[in-house]
């Protein structure tokens, strides 16, 4: 079960993180942006910050896959 999960969550921040570097017109993508962007307001730094989540997402998905989270 953990391996299922460690691959699915290096899918999501895989996902987030090559989206928040092009930019994506992805519509998922768009309903994550415009919802931070009440936070954030209308800088490029919410695309940063989806950038650097999906990073960690992916380490923490390969850590759990191979067991050591």
């Amino acid at each position: 079960m953990n391996i299922l999960l460690g691959i699915l969550m290096v899918a999501i921040g895989s996902f987030l993180s090559f989206s928040g570097l092009t930019k994506s017109n992805f519509i998922v993508y768009k309903i994550l942006v415009a919802r931070s962007r009440i936070l954030w307001g209308k800088s490029d730094k919410v695309h940063v910050f989806y950038s650097v989540i999906g990073i960690l997402i992916i380490i923490m998905g390969l850590l759990l896959s191979i067991g050591l989270f």
